[in-house]
């Protein structure tokens, strides 16, 4: 494929893809998290921590920091942001067209690895100029060295980025990652990867400790025995040191340079199973065989006789049903079965085995298995809302992802129709969470019981709202993965579960915070789509 044409593939699907209200939303976010890398002298908190200290906000240092926390972040939330792309051709049509073009499999993924790239590194370039910003607002230094500044992003920000898009074009090619599943796995691979590199995905903050800690070492200062990168809480503001920023080695630079070419072999590596949308590489669907003995008999039709006036057909005039004439229980049960349904269409037996598994476990697992008491039904409760979290993920997206926009519109009672909605996340919240429930009533565990019940209130009002606003199952996969990681990891302003317990009881938000923003968020998701309602 020449080259030509491989850029000119990418800038196309970069240029549709900046069109859209998210791309913008992306850039704020970027602009945010330079904010929260270089904070106020004064703050105590803060993203990049060197044993107490920090460096003076000079361009060196507010580069390193910013292209670290750059790394670390959009490598998780880039992701999300950029996939799709593949999917997204397939529900336009753009696939079929370009299956009837001479472009190869392996020139498409390209071009899908180079937009996907572009797209993230315009979050890295909005980060850089932010960083820039906060160094002459913060007063610290203001002599600018742009070569110091931008060198960081070059070596560290953009390998995590190539890799990055080369993912999410792999994952949109294997089957089993193409759905939610992709999305959760991500997660948990990036949170490995990030352990794993301390901080800073796929190495590079031990290149810049080391330098740090020679510069600290040459101020007479004492060095730090440990480097952090992420949002975290210091007891008081970081004490000050100077450094002039990084100098890498050519072995360094050779293994940043080999990393991002051995993702792009990675991101065309699908081409050998990659359909490219072609219908004759589509594995052919069995169609179903006709019952042994019925063989289908055609009906003559019978023209009338002569002197025979035809029979006017009946009427098929259709006289909608208003909602006041429906008795409104007994509609509102139907409707809330239907969404039941609909909600839980195609959940395999082994889903809801897992399911009962968990709840029966949480009545059988002994109370003082787990220290401190009451830890065993909270890890249990945990585990039990998490399992659902592909299905929950369809609250709000199902009409638009199915289609049934303009079919749905048409219905008369709105309301009626997104509160059943919510309703049936809700019955599918508490079932999942049935068993730890009992095990707290019979404890008579008053304070967890009703953490319980906010939590199970908060589920599907942020799957509807996230739903609602995004039209996307996504963007709550996301976001509630990384809420229900921090409540397992103890912290207590994310518990919104009730298992975070000091002496026994919920540390967490009182129950009726949790239940004020549940109803809050359910307004939110009434309000986004009456306003849709009302633009048609």
């Amino acid at each position: 494929m020449r080259p030509r044409v491989l850029a000119a593939l990418a800038i196309a699907d970069f240029r549709e893809r900046s069109r859209r209200p998210a791309y913008l939303v992306t850039l704020a976010a970027a602009i945010a998290l330079g904010y929260l890398a270089l904070p106020p002298a004064t703050s105590l908190y803060v993203i990049m921590n060197a044993g107490g200290y920090r460096g003076i906000y000079n361009s060196a240092y507010a580069g390193a920091a910013t292209a670290l926390a750059g790394a670390l972040w959009l490598m998780l939330g880039g992701f999300y942001v950029v996939r799709s792309a593949i999917a997204r051709d397939q529900h336009t049509g753009v696939g079929q067209v370009l299956a009837a073009t001479p472009l190869s499999g392996a020139g498409y993924l390209a071009g899908k690895f180079c937009s996907n790239l572009m797209v993230l590194a315009s979050m890295a370039g909005v980060l850089a100029v932010t960083a820039l910003a906060l160094q002459l607002a913060r007063g610290e230094s203001l002599t600018v060295d742009p070569g110091a500044l931008l060198l960081p992003f070059v070596l560290l920000t953009l390998p995590v980025l190539a890799l990055t898009a080369a993912a999410a074009v792999l994952f949109e090619t294997v089957p089993v990652l193409r759905a939610g599943v992709g999305n959760i796995a991500w997660f948990f691979l990036w949170m490995i990867v990030a352990i794993a590199g301390g901080g800073a995905p796929l190495g590079g903050l031990g290149t810049v400790a080391t330098s740090m800690r020679e510069a600290m070492a040459a101020q007479h200062l004492p060095t730090a025995a440990e480097f952090s990168v992420g949002f975290t809480k210091v007891d008081h503001p970081l004490r000050t040191f100077t450094w002039a920023g990084l100098h890498p080695t050519g072995g360094f630079v050779a293994g940043r340079v080999t990393l991002i070419l051995a993702v792009a072999c990675l991101a065309v590596l699908p081409a050998g199973w990659f359909g490219r949308f072609d219908p004759a590489r589509a594995r052919p669907r069995r169609a179903p065989a006709p019952d042994a003995g019925q063989t289908p008999v055609p009906i003559p039709a019978i023209a009338p006789g002569a002197g025979q006036t035809p029979r006017p057909a009946r009427s098929l005039a259709y006289t909608p049903l208003s909602p006041a004439k429906a008795r409104p229980r007994l509609a509102f049960r139907r409707l809330l079965a239907g969404e039941v349904r609909i909600l839980v269409q195609g959940t395999s037996h082994w889903w809801w085995l897992v399911a009962a598994a968990l709840n029966a476990a949480s009545l059988a697992v002994p109370a003082n298995l787990v220290k401190p008491a009451g830890a065993s039904t909270a890890l249990l409760l945990s585990a039990a809302w998490i399992w659902p979290v592909l299905i929950w993920s369809r609250l709000g997206t199902q009409r638009r992802e199915n289609g049934l926009d303009t079919l749905l519109g048409a219905y008369p009672a709105i309301y009626r129709q997104l509160a059943a909605e919510w309703a049936a996340g809700l019955a599918l919240t508490a079932l999942a969470g049935l068993g730890p429930l009992l095990r707290m009533a019979i404890a008579a565990d008053g304070p967890r019981v009703a953490a319980w019940v906010a939590g199970a209130l908060f589920i599907p009002s942020l799957a509807l709202m996230l739903g609602a606003a995004s039209r996307t199952h996504r963007t709550f996969q996301a976001l509630y993965v990384i809420l229900w990681y921090a409540a397992v990891n103890q912290v207590a302003a994310a518990d919104y579960m009730g298992t975070v317990l000091v002496n026994g009881r919920p540390a967490g938000p009182s129950p009726l915070l949790t239940a004020g923003v549940s109803l809050a968020m359910l307004t939110i998701a009434i309000t986004i789509r009456a306003a849709r309602h009302a633009a048609r």
